[in-house]
């Protein structure tokens, strides 16, 4: 399936997800959708970050599924970090086969200074071992997140807003969802945005 149609696709459901949210109709049994959907989406930077085995990888570029899940955060996080990527991870086991193999998940430092690759591939690991790490230098992982309404301060690397981005095979992101957002929510949310 082309870039062209998987887009298409994706705005079908977030159509339909604004219909039902301003219509409130729709199936009792079908859960409403949790994540926020932007009028005006994010466009997603082709800057080159670096993944924890050492390869260039871009956010535009490199990410090849339907859906792509980024956060921003670091190994050092004592709270919402590690509980995002919990959400996230319990996420993952609670889809079918076919919308897991549609989706991943990407970690960008918040903290360059101190994380490396390999603190990140270790920590990542504690939540599944899919998860892709991306680090750079300070500045550059600052401009990405930027792009992407992202704030990085060098001296609180946890003084970020901390949202997951859906990113789409257009290279944007249409929807985000907050850091309070449960497992069985992300679960449904990734189901809805991979219906054809």
């Amino acid at each position: 399936m082309g870039a062209r149609a998987r887009r298409s696709g994706w705005l079908a459901a977030l159509g339909l997800v604004a219909t039902l949210a301003l219509g409130g109709c729709g199936d009792d049994a079908k859960q409403p959708f949790s994540g926020q959907v932007l009028d005006n989406p994010y466009k997603v930077p082709a800057t080159e970050l670096v993944d924890t085995d050492g390869k260039p990888f871009s956010l535009a570029d490199d990410t090849d599924k339907r859906l792509t899940l980024v956060f921003f955060g670091y190994v050092n996080c004592k709270d919402i970090c590690p509980a995002v990527l919990s959400h996230l991870a319990s996420a993952m086991t609670r889809l079918d086969d076919a919308d897991r193999k549609q989706v991943d998940v990407v970690l960008v430092t918040s903290d360059p200074n101190t994380d490396t690759p390999a603190s990140l591939r270790a920590y990542l690991d504690r939540f599944d071992s899919s998860f892709i790490g991306l680090d750079a230098d300070f500045a550059t992982i600052k401009a990405v997140g930027l792009d992407l309404a992202v704030g990085i301060d060098e001296r609180d690397p946890g003084g970020h807003t901390t949202q997951v981005l859906g990113v789409d095979s257009a290279n944007e992101a249409p929807v985000y969802w907050d850091a309070d957002t449960t497992p069985v929510q992300f679960a449904n949310d990734i189901h809805t945005l991979l219906e054809d």
